[in-house]
């Protein structure tokens, strides 16, 4: 019998948890990602709890520093471990990034270690309503390149209009600094508006 359970129980975990593609644009700039699931692959991982992605922002040099003139696109692989705590839709989760870029000659490259945050609103399920906040930072010690540091922080709402696909709206700041050079910079610093889909 509670071998029956524990496998409904499994099945019904295994059914909430997804990948995810998103899409980020506002006038100027583009920004796709996706997210996988490591518990999908691997049943000694809960799912819903350790993800592994990627990110790519072409971003345009109107939302950055005054003195950027030559941005190349910002590439990031990643991977996050998150929680439920408790049952108030509050999760917490911590992560790390391996990311690169160039602005001009100059090339940056660092591994932040970060925290997110997200609180699901306790809104009717028709329309679930998420707060989602990021912060990654990486000292010189774990900046490459020609980088000293680099900071990165986000808040975004996602709003699951149909299941499985939704929108969100949000704004990102990705600072990066140099001691060759340009000193501190904002890579990018912009609202944005973006697609999401559960697969």
């Amino acid at each position: 019998m509670l071998k029956k359970i524990t496998i409904i129980t499994a099945s019904a975990v295994s059914a909430f948890a997804l990948h995810t593609a998103e899409l980020n644009i506002n006038n100027k700039d583009l920004e796709a990602g996706l997210q996988l699931d490591v518990g999908q692959y691997n049943d000694r991982v809960e799912p819903n709890t350790m993800f592994i992605g990627g990110k790519f922002l072409n971003a345009d040099d109107s939302h950055s520093s005054d003195s950027l003139t030559s941005l190349e696109s910002y590439y990031e692989l990643n991977f996050l471990i998150m929680r439920e705590i408790g049952h108030y839709g509050v999760s917490f989760g911590m992560g790390m990034k391996l990311n690169y870029t160039q602005i001009g000659s100059k090339e940056f490259s660092s591994l932040p270690l970060g925290i997110e945050f997200a609180y699901q609103f306790p809104t009717p399920k028709v329309i679930p309503i998420s707060l989602n906040a990021s912060l990654y930072y990486a000292p010189e010690v774990l900046s490459f390149a020609d980088s000293t540091d680099y900071l990165e922080y986000r808040v975004h709402f996602d709003i699951e209009l149909i299941k499985n696909a939704g929108i969100t709206l949000g704004y990102r700041s990705i600072n990066i600094s140099s001691g060759t050079g340009i000193g501190s910079v904002n890579y990018n610093s912009s609202a944005y508006f973006g697609f999401q889909v559960g697969f």
